[in-house]
């Protein structure tokens, strides 16, 4: 997943990754890569039941997870909600994108997650950003995320565990990140997210 250009920039020793023999349990695997936010409740143990939640389903395999970072909720005046914290997790899954999606909504339903505002506050927000090179318009799983490529909380962690990382049709993440800059984006290097055991 990333590029060997001596120029990319180290990954941060805040980046949990996992290389291992369980991949043989996958046939086929294909890579993704999934956002995770939470502005409700505690937030870090919102994101680490994620992670594990992720872990547990059959057919998928965690392979690293991002250092935490807070930033502004997007969409909303200023001081309206509560700060996120997000990260982003890297996965190799033998699932198709739209069972992955209904995964995805079954973790948010099961922290509680409702969806009666647009930008609103959230327990949790399990979003796909890319499935390996597929791009598709399809209203119920656009891909890669429509908006995902100009949000610095899903660009900066995404960088951090994957440098190289492009987005189908889109270019580098690399690239992108420095069109739409950090701001609004703060490390909490005093947080972190563990791989399930």
């Amino acid at each position: 997943m990333s590029s060997s250009d001596p120029t990319v920039q180290p990954v941060p020793a805040s980046v949990v990754e996992r290389v291992d023999a369980a991949d043989v349990t996958l046939s086929n695997p294909k890579w993704a890569v999934i956002s995770l936010g939470s502005n409700l409740g505690n937030r870090l143990e919102t994101l680490q039941g994620a992670v594990d939640a992720l872990e547990d389903t059959p057919g998928l395999r965690v392979k690293a997870v991002s250092p935490v970072y807070e930033t502004e909720p997007w969409g909303v005046e200023p001081g309206a909600q509560a700060t996120y914290f997000n990260a982003v997790v890297l996965i190799k899954t033998t699932l198709p994108p739209s069972s992955l999606l209904e995964r995805g909504h079954a973790i948010e339903e099961a922290f509680e997650r409702v969806r009666d505002e647009r930008w609103g506050p959230r327990t949790l927000d399990v979003d796909i950003v890319t499935y390996q090179d597929v791009i598709s318009d399809d209203p119920v799983l656009t891909l890669p995320h429509p908006r995902a490529h100009e949000r610095a909380f899903v660009l900066v962690p995404w960088h951090d565990v994957d440098p190289g990382a492009e987005v189908p049709g889109l270019g580098a993440v690399s690239r992108l990140l420095a069109e739409v800059g950090r701001e609004g984006v703060q490390a909490r290097a005093d947080l972190e997210l563990r791989l399930p055991e």
